[in-house]
């Protein structure tokens, strides 16, 4: 296992490089250019530039995240060719600079939805991010939008770019003609072009989770269940056609078993890293952001992190989203000292395994 943090780059992060180095057993990042619109080219220059950034705080970074799918991919329409085009460009970039894994997601117009982005939990004073699909009610896409920018702090959020949202009404009627099937029909188009650049490349494409997992405002969604994700393997057979299980996206569904599905895809070398957090289940499609500790939320995360351990123990995770805590503010999710606890919770859990094993070996 190697433990990674997010970090959107000095001129869009609150938090420095040096203090994610000071958190105890952290290895590098998995990183982002915030600013590149899906479909555009992640030049060599300025992947090499934030790489070097990262490596001179003595970091690594071999996993990058939200290399976004352009629309038109998705929809199988319009430019997607010529999009596909520029993202086998953005690979090669990438494994040029270093990169090992991308991560990615095949889901319509929102990479990912809240409700609120700061709901104070009662118990302790913090807030974390929340979600009650009945305060959906009476809202439209472009209401929830609005909302959530409005909420941001100014930030950029991570799947909510403004040059898509921009079009949000034109891309949502055309999803109107677009099935679950479509989409899984236009997703493996996509891999049959990508992967073998991957492949050339040693690089592996990691497929992020639906969040939450189900479908939304009628669009087609089709990677929040074991059975999406059985779908979603066998339409390219390589190892460069993996997943990146995030734990808190699949557990928003209580009817997911997220150590089976990890021990599943695990078991079958297909889990290239992995994004680990909890949630709090509080009803029907309603739940909250909590830190960690398994007794904070519903996932139990001593199971997660052995089943982690005894299928695919070489993946790179990090600690995903956390709670505002200590008065600390910044962008909804991804604030220092809870993610930093997390990461701290989780190498214990994983210190624990590894001496259980080697205790078990002496016997």
């Amino acid at each position: 296992m190697k433990m990674t943090f997010r970090w959107f780059g000095e001129k869009s992060d609150t938090i420095a490089l040096k203090h994610i180095k000071q958190i105890p057993g952290m290895t590098g990042l998995m990183g982002f250019l915030d600013y590149k619109a899906a479909g555009e080219v992640w030049e060599k220059d300025e992947i090499a530039e934030y790489i070097g950034k990262v490596h001179a705080a003595r970091l690594e970074c071999e996993v990058i995240e939200s290399v976004n799918i352009h629309e038109d991919i998705k929809m199988g329409s319009g430019k997607r060719d010529e999009y596909i085009e520029n993202y086998k460009t953005t690979i090669r970039n990438l494994a040029e600079c270093g990169v090992k894994v991308i991560v990615y997601n095949f889901m319509p117009v929102f990479d990912w939805l809240r409700t609120d982005l700061a709901r104070e939990i009662p118990e302790d004073g913090s807030n974390s991010l929340y979600f009650d699909e009945a305060e959906l009610e009476g809202m439209g896409p472009l209401d929830i939008v609005r909302k959530t920018t409005e909420e941001s702090g100014g930030f950029s959020l991570p799947g909510w770019e403004p040059e898509r949202l921009a079009e949000l009404e034109t891309t949502l009627e055309k999803y109107k003609s677009v099935s679950a099937k479509d989409l899984l029909v236009n997703f493996k188009y996509f891999l049959d072009a990508v992967i073998p650049v991957c492949e050339e490349c040693g690089v592996k494409m990691a497929c992020h989770p639906d969040d939450p997992a189900w479908p939304i405002f009628g669009l087609p969604r089709i990677a929040h269940s074991m059975e999406g994700f059985e779908k979603i393997i066998v339409l390219h057979d390589s190892k460069s056609h993996a997943l990146c299980l995030c734990t808190g996206s699949l557990a928003s569904n209580v009817n997911n078993d997220v150590v089976s599905i990890v021990r599943r895809f695990g078991e079958m070398g297909r889990v290239a890293c992995m994004h680990i957090r909890n949630v709090k289940h509080l009803g029907h499609r309603k739940f909250r952001e909590s830190s960690h500790l398994s007794t904070d939320g519903d996932l139990d995360m001593y199971e997660v992190v052995k089943a982690v351990f005894e299928t695919c123990p070489d993946v790179y995770i990090r600690p995903d989203h956390g709670r505002m805590i200590w008065e600390e503010t910044g962008r909804p999710g991804y604030g220092l000292y809870d993610r930093a606890l997390g990461a701290a919770y989780l190498n214990g859990l994983w210190e624990a395994m590894v001496k259980e094993q080697h205790n078990e070996t002496k016997l």
